[in-house]
């Protein structure tokens, strides 16, 4: 007998017809859902370029063609599906963790409690930096959800178009320091940064300090715009309320930058405040550096006061008085947020507490 599959010919061309039947991509996925293809043929790229971007392989293609994959996948609000589905989603341990910046103290220390805490769980945890950049926030995003992630946890979130998208399909997110920049009521883990800048407010008045400043980080994020709020609130309250002109940042995205540049500022216009309050160590540090090249010194002609009173302050900082995070707290409350435990709520506030390291500095007198 003579035919498929025994006829080479035969065989063949059957192979090469059964292969067109299969692999040939719908528009859309069984249920509905966008395909592959449909986001292949609205972005104008190849199927195999869209899936590159998906899992995260985004440097294969230029800057423009990923852009447009991505805005294709947010219109469409494809989700990358293939059978098996709810069984790996049900039983994966992968937990991804999206910090702004690594290279702060604080956001290494909470990143290093919530592995030990997530490992405790049995959980894997995958570290990524998206340095406070939307674009590289997203990406993070796709990437993870296309390795099936049990939960995205984000360690100082950002607005962007794909955080929002995902939101709105109740993707398992947690926000830890900063709230979601897109106001849904999701898991949120921090302190309550409005008291604490409240609290900073009083121990410089009540050390005589009237001559107030503020050096802060960007206000998009919520932590640092409800420190600011605390504090100017409080300082009105007692009597110090601050000019505009006394509160400051500078056009940089680092803080040890952003300190240094607006101290500088501070110093041009004269004699430095007696107090001032950085929203985060590392703009302290930068502040504190720019004070010593003009001979000043702290706490001698004035008070500094940090934020998230890094574990190395003990250290290196004995003039620096700062708002203590309990890194080491933040661990297990990410780990039940994850778990949907009863006693997890959807917002976890965890205790501070002001660490006063300096004494008063002597009254100064003008000449």
């Amino acid at each position: 007998m003579r035919g498929y599959p025994f006829d080479p010919v035969a065989r063949k061309a059957g192979i090469a017809t059964f292969a067109r039947m299969t692999i040939r991509p719908a528009s859309r996925h069984p249920h509905g859902q966008p395909s592959i293809a449909s986001v292949a043929a609205r972005a104008g790229v190849s199927i195999a370029t869209v899936s590159r971007v998906v899992n995260g392989v985004a440097n294969k293609a230029s800057a423009e063609t990923t852009a447009r994959v991505r805005q294709a996948i947010l219109e469409l609000g494809y989700r990358p599906i293939s059978a098996g589905r709810d069984l790996r989603q049900r039983s994966s341990r992968i937990v991804a963790l999206l910090t702004a910046n690594l290279a702060n103290p604080a956001m290494a220390a909470i990143a290093a409690a919530a592995e030990a805490a997530l490992r405790a769980d049995g959980l894997v945890m995958v570290l990524c930096d998206t340095h406070d950049r939307p674009d590289l926030q997203d990406e993070y995003l796709l990437a993870m959800r296309a390795q099936r992630a049990r939960a995205i946890v984000l360690l100082g979130a950002v607005a962007s178009p794909g955080l929002a998208r995902m939101q709105a399909e109740g993707e398992t997110l947690v926000f830890v320091s900063r709230r979601s920049p897109h106001g849904t009521a999701t898991p949120f883990v921090g302190i309550d940064n409005r008291r604490a800048g409240t609290e900073v407010a009083r121990h410089l008045v009540g050390r005589g300090c009237a001559d107030l400043a503020v050096v802060h980080g960007a206000l998009s994020s919520s932590a640092t715009a409800e420190r600011l709020a605390g504090f100017r609130a409080e300082a009105r309250r007692l009597g110090c309320a601050l000019p505009p002109r006394a509160i400051l940042s500078a056009a940089a995205t680092e803080h040890l930058e952003i300190g240094y540049q607006a101290m500088s500022v501070l110093l041009r216009r004269g004699r430095a405040p007696t107090g001032i309050f950085c929203t985060s160590d590392l703009i302290a540090f930068g502040a504190h550096r720019r004070l010593l090249e003009e001979g000043l010194a702290v706490p001698r002609d004035l008070t500094l006061v940090g934020f998230d009173d890094s574990p190395l302050n003990d250290w290196v900082a004995p003039w620096l008085d700062s708002v203590r995070v309990p890194y080491d707290s933040f661990g297990p409350a990410i780990a039940r947020a994850i778990a949907g435990s009863p006693d997890a709520d959807a917002e976890t506030t965890l205790p501070h507490r002001l660490i006063v390291r300096t004494q008063p500095p002597p009254e100064r007198r003008d000449d």
